[in-house]
């Protein structure tokens, strides 16, 4: 999802209404953090909105306001919510909302977790899409089926021997299915140690 380097867009001030509704869909999408929303985003704090691309259109061909896109011809849009120019979450068109790795390593016990193994790392930190057999080889680590997660749910991901998480997105298909299979890609779109977003400097 970042794996370019991002130039920041225009900073916008979010509405106390949207704000509020920002609040109500992270502790939605992530009840764990509903004791620390307040401390995350305080209720009289001011949110600013930023649109990130990473691809600069040709003059001739950008809109009104400067934009930049993911990838040449690509429609998609990043939302990225601040605090403080400290980034918080953000968000995929009308995806689910996403912490950013900042968020997920203060505090990791609010977000479900599966774990790769060593030999994923490197490709995690490339870039690459995160492929199913790092996460049911030996040293990866997915939830009893009791505690199965579903397609689309947010999760961070651990890596073997190491105590903070390198990547956090949605997952692609559900864990049960992932052990079933136990090939194909099981998360394309996340934010990683190293990438554009990571990287960024915000003023």
């Amino acid at each position: 999802m970042f794996k370019k380097d991002l130039v920041p867009g225009a900073k916008s001030k979010v509405k106390s209404s949207a704000q509020r509704g920002i609040r109500s869909q992270v502790i939605e999408t992530y009840p764990k953090l509903e004791p620390y929303i307040d401390e995350i985003i305080p209720k009289k704090s001011q949110l600013d909105l930023m649109k990130l691309y990473s691809y600069l259109l040709p003059l001739s061909l950008q809109p009104p306001i400067q934009e930049f896109l993911l990838t040449p011809g690509s429609p998609d849009r990043i939302s990225l919510y601040l605090l403080d120019s400290q980034p918080l979450f953000w968000q995929h068109m009308d995806d689910a909302i996403v912490p950013h790795l900042k968020v997920v390593h203060q505090y990791p016990q609010c977000f479900p977790t599966v774990g790769i193994d060593r030999g994923a790392i490197r490709f995690v930190l490339s870039g690459a899409n995160l492929a199913a057999p790092g996460l049911t080889s030996a040293g990866g680590r997915l939830p009893e089926k009791d505690a199965a997660l579903k397609e689309g749910t947010v999760v961070a991901i651990m890596a073997e021997g190491k105590e903070e998480a390198c990547l956090v997105g949605p997952l692609t298909m559900g864990t049960e299915e992932i052990k079933e299979k136990k090939k194909g890609i099981v998360m394309d779109g996340g934010h990683y140690l190293g990438d554009g977003l990571w990287k960024m400097v915000i003023d």
